[in-house]
């Protein structure tokens, strides 16, 4: 992969422009050595059942995938590939994986930066020093090979059977290693210590792999200030944590933060300024959502879909009514700071004035309309028709967490039928991700025509990951929007 440099690009300005290029990480085994006991430290609600992940779901979406930015790769060999005992296109460290320059696997970049001898005693001893292993566990990294180093950070074993350190299981997340934000690329850092490895392997790459050689100067780490140095122990205003689901390029010159369980205020602070200072947007808009497990990332709640169409859950949407004096309860119950939706707009040049908006389908609006110059009526989309209580269970499972390959084109989970409805009843072709790419097989659907499309893709393992295809992508590329 190394060898095909000549024409990568780093450019995201939107969240649904044609994709062209992203980061993805295919299951590993380290998902298979969950155990019960520390399913939810790992951030996990469930174990899963690695084979059905990779067979039968995560399969489908990097098929679909392929077919979209790489057509090569996969066009005319899905039986092939579909009719081998073992299918090993998805795993990094075999011969015969994919290996597409477009649908990226992070663990092959790590791999091809390990190659450096320098790079990699470093990164053994960092990640060593961070879990506490063993002088002689150490000396035995150290005769591994790149690729079967990669794996074994990652994985968490080497050779796929022998455990010597935590799996890092939600690297297949890889939404939350980075943002692309016009050129640059902001790096996260993990609330969690499940995914504080995932974090400094995604930096080696970044920093390392020659694919981002041009950008390097246009990476953006967020300090540690005094006051996170001093006080986030004993003041959670203070943490300094951000992480990629809670960040969306929406337009060039805006970007969207979520303030949640996850991400901090000081980070985002610490953000705003240093993208400010280096002229990378002009306006950030942070939305203080209820720092909840249901509501972990802002992505969780809501995602573009087209430019005048959004997919989001109801009670982030609308501007709080309790105690408005329509229903009796509304006279006898008090708002709660944690359930209050907060919308607040920082501009360039003007930090110290912020705008304030009502709701959040307000400033999604003004996106539409303003940022993204739409013509057309702003339409939403309700997780679960905003009945409950399908609205809850079906943002649960992802319903507001959707992908955008190109404008009204999205993947998402078969398994929420109510939202899914509303799309059918929205003039969308909600389509089986199996049926689809058996008539691009056939010719009969072409993915260049196609518009106005759910494919959907099945969920019953992947789903309890907590995390939908929005969170198992980071956009490299995009193209422009037009107007």
């Amino acid at each position: 992969m190394i060898e095909t440099l000549q024409n990568f690009k780093v450019n995201v300005s939107s969240e649904i422009g044609r994709l062209r290029c992203l980061l993805i990480h295919s299951p590993d085994s380290g998902l298979g050595n969950i155990v019960p006991s520390k399913a939810q430290d790992w951030l996990f609600e469930d174990i899963v059942h690695l084979e059905t992940v990779r067979k039968n779901e995560y399969d489908y979406y990097l098929k679909l995938l392929l077919y979209f930015l790489d057509p090569q790769k996969i066009r005319g060999k899905l039986a092939q590939i579909d009719g081998l005992k073992e299918r090993n296109f998805y795993k990094p460290a075999h011969k015969d994986f994919h290996g597409s320059t477009k649908v990226i696997e992070i663990q092959q970049l790590l791999a091809e930066v390990l190659v450096d001898e320098n790079l990699k005693m470093e990164l053994i001893s960092a990640v060593c020093a961070f879990e506490h292993c063993t002088y002689q566990l150490k000396l035995k990294l150290r005769e591994l090979s790149a690729t079967e180093l990669a794996e074994t950070f990652i994985s968490g074993a080497i050779r796929e059977n022998q455990l010597v350190f935590a799996p890092i299981p939600n690297f297949i997340f890889t939404r939350d290693v980075g943002t692309v934000i016009n050129q640059h690329i902001l790096l996260n850092k993990p609330a969690k210590k499940a995914r504080a490895r995932e974090s400094l392997l995604a930096k080696y790459v970044f920093y390392n792999h020659s694919f981002f050689a041009n950008y390097k100067n246009n990476i953006i780490e967020l300090p540690d200030t005094l006051e996170h140095v001093i006080l986030a122990e004993e003041n959670d205003n203070y943490r300094n944590t951000l992480e990629g689901g809670d960040v969306m390029m929406v337009s060039k010159n805006h970007l969207l933060i979520g303030c949640s369980e996850r991400t901090s205020a000081l980070a985002i602070s610490e953000t705003i300024k240093l993208l400010f200072e280096k002229d990378v947007v002009e306006k950030v808009t942070v939305i203080k959502i209820p720092n909840k497990r249901d509501y972990m990332h802002m992505d969780t709640v809501f995602t573009q879909v087209k430019k005048n169409m959004w997919v989001i859950l109801e009670s982030i949407a609308k501007a709080d009514k309790r105690g408005s004096g329509f229903e009796p309860i509304d006279h006898l119950i008090q708002n709660k700071p944690v359930d209050k939706v907060e919308v607040t707009q920082f501009t360039k040049g003007n930090i110290t004035r912020p705008k304030k908006y009502e709701s959040v389908e307000e400033l999604l609006a003004d996106v539409s309309t303003i940022d993204l110059k739409s013509s057309k009526k702003v339409e939403f989309i309700y997780s679960g028709n905003q009945q409950f209580p399908s609205d809850a269970r079906e943002q649960w499972t992802d319903s507001c967490n959707l992908l955008a390959i190109k404008e009204g084109v999205v993947i998402g989970y078969d398994r929420n039928d109510v939202t899914l409805n509303t799309f059918r009843e929205k003039g969308f072709l909600v389509i089986a991700v199996k049926e689809l790419l058996q008539k691009f097989e056939s010719g009969e659907l072409n993915p260049e025509t196609l518009e106005n499309t759910f494919i959907t893709i099945p969920s019953a393992e992947l789903s309890r990951a907590r995390g939908g295809f929005h969170c198992m992508s980071m956009p490299i590329l995009r193209d422009e929007l037009g107007s």
